[in-house]
């Protein structure tokens, strides 16, 4: 007796793709509220984030405080909402940085090959090898340049992984048909690698950017829960982890917050990212 492939019926295909878009609508809708937060965090929180109350002290949730407050009596709330700028600015500025040295090095390495490609290859193996937290540990403490440093430090140690990447399908892409007509028409190394081949590598560049900004964001998060990022006293999700991690027992609140925000924002960039991926690759391949 022969297998026959049953085919999924229409409504069971509509069920999963509903499933998928409204996973990625609350993504996006999570990103968006983040964003938000971002650009006007401070001014939307209920209470000045800053504002310490000796005499509340440390509260469970209630009242003025939905979430509770700190030892010094500020609002975790406020604090949670007013401190999304500097993690996720940092996690932008990181995925940004990691492109554009990932796409230029990694272009040129798989295109033009040669001394070029192993001297950046090999740079890139050098980089690879170092342990990236602690590197960033000891440079950051050494010039006290804390935030300012870390974010230039963590882009430029996130960028080997994805020139791999990079460098690997522009090495697929090279022998391609497109590319020699493209050559027969005397178009330059620089047009064909531009025009041509990286609007076939887009679709891989949106992921890594997504994983960029996660690995940003959680990097960023655990130096300012080791004392290394930003300055003690600011709003700053990994920085209320290290400061609220005693207060479990009072008022968990004050460390579950801003490790969910964290979690949810990390979770939410990468549906994201995978929705993009699938549109642009489907796009590319259509045509």
């Amino acid at each position: 007796m022969t297998d026959v492939a049953v085919p999924i019926p229409s409504v069971a295909r509509k069920r999963v793709r509903r499933r998928a878009s409204v996973s990625v609508i609350l993504a996006g809708a999570w990103l968006a509220i983040v964003l938000v937060l971002v650009v006007a965090g401070s001014t939307l929180a209920p209470n000045s984030p800053d504002e310490q109350n000796i005499i509340t002290g440390l509260s469970g949730p209630g009242g003025e405080h939905l979430l509770g407050t700190d030892e010094l009596g500020r609002d975790i709330l406020s604090r949670v909402m007013a401190g999304a700028q500097t993690p996720v600015v940092g996690a932008i500025a990181i995925a940004l940085g990691a492109m554009l040295i990932s796409v230029t090095f990694g272009l040129v390495a798989g295109y033009i090959g040669g001394f070029t490609e192993s001297l950046t290859m090999r740079t890139v193996d050098a980089l690879l090898a170092l342990p990236a937290l602690l590197v960033i540990v000891v440079i950051v403490g050494s010039f006290d340049g804390g935030y300012a440093i870390a974010v230039p430090l963590l882009a430029l140690l996130a960028a080997p992984w994805d020139t791999r990447i990079i460098r690997s399908v522009t090495l697929e892409q090279k022998p391609r048909a497109y590319i020699e007509a493209a050559k027969v028409m005397g178009l330059s190394s620089r047009k064909i690698m531009v025009s041509h081949v990286l609007p076939n590598v887009m679709p891989l560049i949106v992921v890594n950017l997504a994983l960029d900004f996660t690995f940003g964001l959680v990097s960023l998060a655990g130096l300012s829960f080791l004392g290394v990022g930003v300055s003690p006293g600011d709003a700053d999700w990994g920085r209320m982890l290290f400061e609220n991690r005693d207060l479990l027992n009072v008022n968990p609140w004050a460390a579950l917050a801003p490790a969910i925000v964290i979690l949810l924002t990390a979770a939410a960039a990468n549906v994201v990212g995978d929705w993009a991926f699938e549109r642009i690759d489907a796009r590319g391949r259509a045509r």
